[in-house]
């Protein structure tokens, strides 16, 4: 299975982040409070904490904790988690440039042609004669329902930008969870 990025996306400098369903992803836990997940990111990096425009009130407040790699002059987030004050941390986005690799079943995730990730997620689920699914925007992933894959633009191609998480307060599935940040990156739509 071949696994390419940008070449200055500095995919040799990631770490490598295992995801395990409802559980969380590399250091970060779903249900942690706001202090627990800075103190858990401040390991990897520098973090940035900010309110999450509250466009429904049926969510609880949330914040937004950006974290950016140590060592790398200012540039986008690696991770951005979503923290609910009743839930606590809920998702977790890994950037598609600069964010760690996070692997599916040996499947990567992160940063990926999302052509080439379809491809895999099809050739993975005839192996393993399983599922695979598509999102409403037309991304394929794992059939889990702790992933949701998304698009982010890095130069003229889709990279993979998947969210990792759990329904927040007041949602019924992680499809109604995804925080409005996640629509747009960049000033862009994801979609």
């Amino acid at each position: 299975m071949a696994f390419t990025v940008e070449p200055d996306a500095g995919a040799a400098e990631r770490d490598e982040w295992s995801y395990s369903p409802a559980v969380g992803v590399g250091p970060l836990r779903f249900g942690m409070t706001l202090d627990e997940v800075v103190e858990a990111a401040q390991t990897i990096g520098q973090t940035q904490v900010s309110d999450c425009a509250r466009r429904y009130a049926i969510f609880s407040p949330t914040w937004r904790v950006e974290v950016h790699r140590r060592g790398v002059t200012p540039s986008p987030p690696a991770v951005t988690a979503y923290v609910s004050q009743v839930v606590g941390l809920f998702c977790i986005a890994a950037d598609a440039v600069h964010g760690p690799q996070v692997a599916y079943d040996g499947v990567p995730l992160v940063g990926r042609d999302l052509s080439e990730l379809e491809s895999d997620a099809i050739a993975y689920a005839e192996a393993m004669d399983v599922h695979f699914r598509y999102t409403p925007e037309g991304y394929a992933g794992p059939d889990d329902s702790g992933v949701v894959m998304r698009g982010q633009p890095v130069g003229q191609v889709l990279r993979s930008r998947p969210l990792f998480m759990v329904p927040r307060d007041g949602a019924y599935t992680e499809w109604d969870s995804i925080p409005s940040e996640e629509h747009r990156l960049n000033g862009r739509s994801t979609a």
